[in-house]
């Protein structure tokens, strides 16, 4: 991956995690109505996962200026991208969460791993990550 697919790459994470976020914040039950799931008690709870999900996509917006420098920004998505899914499969099978919740995690979360990745792979190779 290129510089230039980098910084696309993330300008298109940018949106996405804009759009997303405020989509959440000012329809907190909409993706509830839509999966057939009971919405949350609080929406508040919701909302906040809205607005944080917004934030990440100011990082991304910022980061794609530049992906090799900014690479922590893009690590911290990446580990956030391979986390939520933990979290989701030990909540589903403590049967904590329906597996409706399953299809936020496509686009919030599966298909960025590879570009991510890729990202961060570059930033390696650029020797701009520096293990120990």
């Amino acid at each position: 991956m290129n510089r230039a697919q980098m910084s696309t790459t993330l300008k298109i994470a940018a949106v996405y995690n804009l759009v997303w976020g405020a989509w959440v914040v000012l329809f907190p039950n909409h993706f509830f109505e839509l999966v057939g799931m009971e919405p949350p008690l609080h929406a508040m709870i919701w909302q906040g996962m809205g607005m944080v999900i917004g934030v990440y996509g100011l990082g991304y917006w910022w980061a794609a200026q530049d992906p090799l420098t900014h690479w922590p920004i893009v690590a911290v998505g990446f580990l956030g991208k391979i986390f939520g899914p933990m979290g989701f499969v030990m909540n589903y099978a403590q049967g904590n969460v329906p597996f409706g919740f399953f299809y936020t995690l496509i686009t919030n979360d599966f298909i960025w791993w590879v570009p991510f990745f890729l990202i961060l792979r570059g930033a390696y190779r650029e020797e701009r990550i520096q293990l120990i």
